[in-house]
C-alpha cells in the first residue's frame, strides 16, 4: 500500500516574472490550454495515491482555493443548459475522496518555511512536495513522475529528490547535489548546495520541483535558519537531514517544462498544444505552417 499519502504545495509565491499578468491572479493559475498549472500538479499528485492535499497560501491566492471548491451557481447554470460534458469537467476537478487544506504562509520566508508551514497536518508521516512552477510531462504509458518517486519510496524507504542534468552555467538557479551511482535511475546523495556560482558547483546535478521527504526534515527546517537571499532554504534543511539518513537523487523519466520563466512557459504550452485532443491535430498543422513562414 501507498505509504505516501500527504502532498504539500507551496504556492504563496509572487509570480513577479509574470508581471502584469500575476498582479491580480496567482501564477499557479496560469494556464497551459485549458488547465491551470496548479491542476496539472495536482493530478499528479493523485496519480501517486495521494488523498490530502495541502496548499502553502498567501495573498491574492484566493482563486486557488475557489479553483477546487464546489461552485454552485455555474454548477446550476450548466446544467440548466443541459452541457454535462462541461458540467462533468468541472465537478471533477479533483476526487471526492481527495482532502484540500489550506494553511497561509504568515511571510515570504522561503520554500523551506513554506515546508515546515504544513508540520502540522503532514504530522510524522513521510510526504511528497510538488512545485507547480516545474511542469512535469511524461510519454504515454508511462507513470507521472510523482508516481515514478513514491513507487520508489516503497522500496527504498528513503527521501528521494528529482534531479536532472543542466548546463553548467546555470548552476546558479538550483539546488545542487553531490551524489555517486546506486541502483537504476537512482544516486546516493552525499552533499546539496543552493545555487552555486558554476565555478563552485559540486556537479551539474539539479534538484527540480518534486520531492517526497521524511519528516525529520521538519526539525532541521526548524533549526537552519535563513540561508541564501536570506530565506529559509529546504535545500539546507535537506543537507541537515543528509547527516542522519539515506537521501537518493532520481533521475526521473520525463520531460520538465520551468514555467517559472516565460520561455518554458511558452514550450510547456506548445507541447500540450500538441498533445490535447481537441486541438493537437490543428495546432500541429499551423506549427508546420509558422515554421515555413519564419
Amino acid at each position: 500500500m501507498n505509504q505516501i499519502r500527504k502532498a504539500v504545495f507551496p504556492v504563496a509565491g509572487l509570480g513577479s516574472r509574470f508581471l502584469p499578468a500575476t498582479k491580480a491572479q496567482p501564477k499557479e493559475m496560469l494556464p497551459i490550454v485549458d488547465k491551470p498549472l496548479i491542476q496539472y500538479a495536482v493530478e499528479e499528485a493523485v496519480a501517486a495515491g495521494i488523498t490530502d492535499l495541502v496548499f502553502i497560501t498567501g495573498r491574492n491566492k484566493r482563486a486557488i482555493e475557489d479553483h477546487f471548491d464546489t461552485a454552485y451557481e455555474l454548477e446550476a447554470e450548466l446544467e440548466a443548459a443541459q452541457k454535462q460534458h462541461l458540467l462533468d469537467m468541472v465537478q471533477n476537478v479533483i476526487p471526492k475522496n481527495v482532502n484540500c487544506i489550506y494553511i497561509r504562509q504568515s511571510a515570504p520566508l522561503g520554500l523551506g518555511h513554506a515546508v515546515l508551514c504544513a508540520r502540522p497536518v503532514v504530522g510524522n508521516d513521510p510526504f511528497a512536495v510538488l512545485l507547480a512552477d516545474d511542469f512535469m510531462d511524461t510519454p504515454e504509458g508511462v507513470r507521472p513522475v510523482l508516481a515514478q518517486m513514491t513507487e520508489r519510496y516503497e522500496f527504498e524507504r528513503a527521501s528521494l529528490l528529482a534531479v536532472q542534468e543542466v548546463p553548467r552555467e546555470n548552476t546558479r538557479q538550483y539546488g545542487i547535489v553531490s551524489a555517486s551511482p546506486y541502483r537504476e535511475r537512482l544516486e546516493l546523495v552525499s552533499g546539496i548546495v543552493e545555487k552555486p556560482v558554476p565555478e563552485k558547483a559540486p556537479s551539474t546535478l539539479a534538484v527540480v520541483g518534486r520531492y517526497v521527504l521524511s519528516a525529520r526534515i521538519f526539525d532541521f527546517l526548524e533549526q537552519v535558519g535563513k540561508g541564501a537571499g536570506g530565506e529559509i532554504q529546504l535545500t539546507d534543511g535537506i543537507a541537515a537531514l543528509l547527516e542522519h539518513e539515506r537521501v537518493l537523487a532520481y533521475r526521473y523519466e520525463g520531460q520538465r517544462y520551468d514555467c517559472g520563466s516565460k520561455l518554458g512557459y511558452l514550450k510547456a504550452t506548445v507541447a500540450m498544444g500538441l498533445k490535447h485532443p481537441e486541438t493537437g491535430a490543428a495546432f500541429a498543422e499551423y506549427v508546420a505552417q509558422t515554421k515555413e513562414t519564419l
